[in-house]
């Protein structure tokens, strides 16, 4: 009979202790002190390895051995929900897992209406019961330095401005229990999805700027529908401002007055402010808008044209002047 000392037994179990304890500390440590929530989409079909793989991959967890066996441990390998979760690099082991054991976070529907400006953004969520107005508005207007750092197409961003401009307008499914900063981080990540890296630096490589372009892809959002038209009054704002000709933009002098009229009274249009573009020839200071797609890439892709002025009617029909004498002549013809 082989007699095992006391002495063996004893380092056997203190073997077994701290490995319990470094195990558990795996188990119990995160990957970073970052807060942040980020989305992790669980997709149908993913066994444990995957989603281990993905987790480590986004930097969410620092071990993919030690979440496997948390997994195995607890008998979870045909527990976890497809859907998107939101998860944090400073949660544990553990508490990334209970999370993705749930099913995804409830979620409704919204959708962001291209032309909408920040304000309007804002009392559409709070209606929806996401956020309060003011909540987003102050947050809005005074972005945070460590979420504007983590998106490039910002470096041009003016210190200080808001996001008015770079808030995707789109259709989206959100959580019902998201907040400010889940909200505008998900815009951010669409906006540099669906305008894609690619055009900004096209932009860049033009001699302009990712913010000068919002700000005049929001007027033409504002100023004409059709796609084809967003493209023709580019090339005619783009020369007027090479000209030193005031855009005259109606829709700038409604974002002062917040009115939205066709033809701005002639009180209005005496307004002295910067982004009243009948009595300043340059840009507006920014963006006036969440421009969609399409007018975004009328600016970057213009239609050439010999025209310099243009108007809208009330049927929404774009009519295009060579010269202020033709111009006067169309709205005598068309809104007079």
């Amino acid at each position: 009979m082989i007699k095992i000392s006391k002495r063996v037994i004893l380092i056997v179990i203190v073997v077994l202790f701290l490995g319990w304890v470094y195990t558990n500390y795996q188990f119990t440590s995160n990957a970073s002190s970052d807060t942040a929530m980020y989305e992790f989409e669980v997709e149908q079909g993913w066994g444990v390895n995957r989603i281990s793989l993905e987790l480590y991959q986004k930097d969410l967890i620092n071990n993919q051995f030690y979440f496997e066996v948390y997994v195995w441990l607890k008998g979870y390998e045909r527990n976890f929900k497809a859907g998107a979760h939101q998860i944090s690099p400073s949660m544990s082991i553990k508490e990334i897992i209970t999370t993705m054991i749930k099913p995804g976070g409830s979620e409704q529907v919204i959708t962001i209406i291209e032309g909408w400006n920040v304000y309007e953004i804002a009392e559409y969520l709070e209606k929806e019961n996401l956020v309060k107005s003011d909540e987003f508005i102050e947050f809005v207007n005074n972005p945070k330095h460590d979420l504007v750092d983590n998106y490039s197409f910002l470096d041009d961003k003016p210190y200080g401005v808001s996001l008015e401009g770079y808030l995707f307008p789109d259709t989206y499914r959100v959580y019902k229990n998201s907040n400010v900063i889940d909200l505008v981080k998900k815009m951010l990540d669409n906006f540099e999805k669906r305008v894609t890296l690619g055009n900004i630096e096209r932009i860049h490589f033009s001699g302009n700027s990712v913010y000068d372009t919002l700000t005049l892809a929001s007027i033409i959002e504002k100023e004409v529908r059709i796609p084809y038209d967003m493209k023709m009054v580019s090339d005619i704002f783009s020369k007027r401002l090479e000209a030193g000709i005031a855009l005259q933009s109606d829709a700038t002098v409604n974002y002062i007055t917040g009115k939205g009229l066709v033809q701005p009274s002639y009180n209005d249009l005496e307004i002295d402010n910067p982004y009243n573009t009948y009595r300043y020839k340059d840009l507006p200071p920014g963006p006036i808008a969440s421009p969609g797609l399409n007018a975004i890439m009328a600016v970057i892709e213009p239609v050439v044209n010999p025209y310099y002025y243009f108007l809208t009617t009330i049927e929404g029909e774009v009519i295009y002047s060579e010269n202020y004498d033709q111009h006067l002549t169309n709205k005598a013809i068309y809104l007079d």
